[in-house]
């Protein structure tokens, strides 16, 4: 393997192995394990088929001497649990000397958020970076150092907590986001579905954009992350079941299109495709419809509620 390609700032980028494999420090086994697939189909020499033999070299150097010590550093719960505590310490350190001054916007941005909605924004801000870490290979170098100094900051935040709890689902859901300072609880309650939907709105509006520029997989990963914060928009599905369907798995398609009819018979999007692809589904009974819009009892009111 050639050496010409080596940069020796990669050692460095291999210090913080969350930031090498395009993770937040609150991963558990599953995200890294998922992300380290994505990766490496990313990297896979498949995808630079076409590519200059300089290209095909890199990108197979930066999996072997990055991603691959990365994820054998994180794979098991004792190698993240030895990591963050290296990162803990470091954060520490710099804190003493006071030379944590972080130089990308969105980490300064992450210094100045809310304590309410730290979380959040530390969570999504990684997802986004993620998203076009080694899309371009010219750009993964600065992208890494931007996830390293984003971890570092959010690490600072967090000094006053003994445990940095690991997350299955790395974003947050904004249901649990509370102001830092409430006059009564009834103030939260009212206040919280606007921060859901907002957030979700942000995926949404983000996927529609992919669409239109035909870019799905990056549609798909909007769309899903908006039906994990709000699950009930129907809106949400029949555009996620049109992601699929244009990318050839009409059997996915077919599911988000059918949850988009139960949520709502008159998802236009929705009723476009099933006609389109034999999808069965009945129009609510009249009276059902009704006891709906009146609020009544049982099953049916439940779900009237809900949504």
């Amino acid at each position: 393997m050639s050496q010409t390609l080596f940069n020796p700032d990669w050692p460095q980028l291999l210090s913080d192995p969350y930031a090498a494999l395009g993770l937040s420090v609150t991963a558990d086994d599953r995200r890294v394990l998922k992300r380290y697939r994505t990766v490496a189909r990313l990297l896979h020499p498949d995808t630079y088929i076409n590519a200059e033999p300089e290209t095909r070299e890199r990108a197979s150097q930066i999996f072997a001497r990055l991603i691959n010590p990365s994820y054998q550093k994180l794979g098991q719960e004792r190698g993240r649990a030895e990591n963050l505590a290296v990162l803990r310490f470091r954060v520490r350190r710099m804190s003493r000397e006071e030379s944590l001054n972080p130089q990308s916007a969105t980490a300064r941005q992450l210094m100045q958020t809310p304590t309410a909605e730290v979380d959040i924004f530390y969570e999504q801000a990684v997802a986004q970076l993620a998203d076009t870490q080694y899309a371009q290979l010219d750009h993964f170098e600065r992208i890494t150092f931007e996830l390293a100094e984003l971890n570092l900051v959010y690490l600072r935040l967090k000094m006053g907590e003994p445990i940095i709890r690991e997350k299955r689902n790395g974003l947050v859901a904004a249901s649990t986001i509370r102001p830092v300072q409430v006059a009564s609880p009834s103030v939260v309650e009212s206040e919280t579905p606007t921060i859901t939907v907002n957030y979700a709105e942000r995926h949404f509006a983000r996927a529609r954009e992919y669409m239109s520029a035909s870019n799905w997989n990056l549609a798909v990963r909007e769309l899903r992350d908006a039906i994990r914060i709000d699950p009930n928009r129907s809106e949400y599905h029949s555009h996620l079941g049109k992601t699929y369907l244009m990318q050839d798995l009409p059997i996915m398609a077919k599911v988000h299109f059918r949850q988009a009819l139960k949520l709502n018979p008159r998802d236009a999007l929705a009723l476009q495709y099933a006609k389109r692809m034999g999808i069965q589904h009945e129009e609510p009974p009249i009276a059902a419809r009704s006891s709906r819009g009146s609020g009544g009892g049982g099953f049916l009111g439940l779900f009237a509620r809900r949504r």
